[in-house]
């Protein structure tokens, strides 16, 4: 990266992460946000803190331009909670991509007097790998919770079966083995 770019990415740091961690907040309904904004406490908002935690740790890797799998433990939490809401695969994922808005805007006047241009576009493009990664983890987290729900699903038939006296000799394992056949 540019350490032109790196430079400006470092001081204005807090900004960014502040706009970025707005930008997420946005994503969701007004009372939501509103909650998300104004408790500090990560034990009264615990998803607060997650963002907050995670967006500083993901840009830090994207800055020095390290392996990226080092902000993805942060990026996994961050994935765990979007995959559980009620949102679509896009909007999930947004918060990564509004990142480039933010540094656009943020860096703006820096950017075109210094002919940052080719070097914004390398960070961008450290951005969608990032994206590209992120949807990976969304898909198995929603693959996990469709297990878990076809899971209850089942043991829920089977306990309804057995109340009903329609299948008292099978035990659960078997049942769900018949079911995978």
């Amino acid at each position: 990266m540019d350490m032109k770019l790196k430079d400006l990415l470092e001081e204005k740091k807090s900004t960014i992460l502040t706009k970025w961690f707005d930008a997420i907040i946005e994503t969701y309904p007004p009372d939501t946000s509103n909650f998300l904004k104004n408790k500090k406490d990560r034990f009264a908002n615990p998803m607060g803190h997650i963002f907050t935690q995670g967006i500083e740790k993901i840009l830090e890797a994207l800055i020095e331009e390290g392996d990226l799998a080092l902000g993805l433990p942060f990026l996994d939490d961050i994935i765990k909670v979007r995959a559980v809401q009620d949102f679509t695969p896009s909007k999930a994922m947004s918060f990564i991509f509004a990142l480039k808005n933010v540094v656009r805007k943020e860096l703006e006047k820096e950017i075109r007097q210094s002919q940052l241009s080719d070097a914004l576009l390398a960070f961008e493009l450290r951005i969608d790998d990032l994206a590209l990664l992120a949807f990976d983890k969304y898909l198995k987290c929603r693959e996990q919770i469709y297990k878990l729900k076809t899971d209850e699903l089942k043991r829920t038939s089977f306990t309804f079966l057995k109340k009903a006296n329609l299948m008292s000799e099978i035990p659960i394992e078997e049942f769900e083995r018949r079911d995978e056949e």
